[in-house]
């Protein structure tokens, strides 16, 4: 069927997987929060907000340049997801506090 419909069955299967969860998350009184696919999350400092230019994929830790902590990449990106839903259903702000660092 892929190859008789190109994309459109890969998109199908990931829409459905998307009503699944919508149906379930209104059956429990939850909210499904979408962001953007193209937000910056696993090169956005989740201490300081610090955005990085380029991160290659290879990279799995790296260390921000302007508080100096260590982000490991896939733990950093969903603090960040966490933080941005939040802020889009008025749960909290995407705002970050300044962080002491020790000298």
């Amino acid at each position: 069927m892929k190859r008789l419909w190109g994309r459109k069955i890969s998109d199908l299967a990931l829409r459905d997987f998307l009503d699944i969860l919508e149906w379930q998350a209104l059956k429990k009184a939850k909210q499904v929060v979408y962001i953007d696919q193209w937000y910056p999350s696993s090169k956005t400092c989740s201490c300081c907000g610090h955005v990085l230019e380029t991160l290659d994929l290879s990279v799995r830790e790296w260390r921000c340049p302007s508080c100096q902590s260590v982000n490991g990449r896939d733990d950093n990106a969903s603090k960040n997801i966490q933080t941005l839903g939040a802020s889009m259903v008025r749960l909290g702000d995407v705002r970050r506090s300044k962080t002491a660092v020790a000298v």
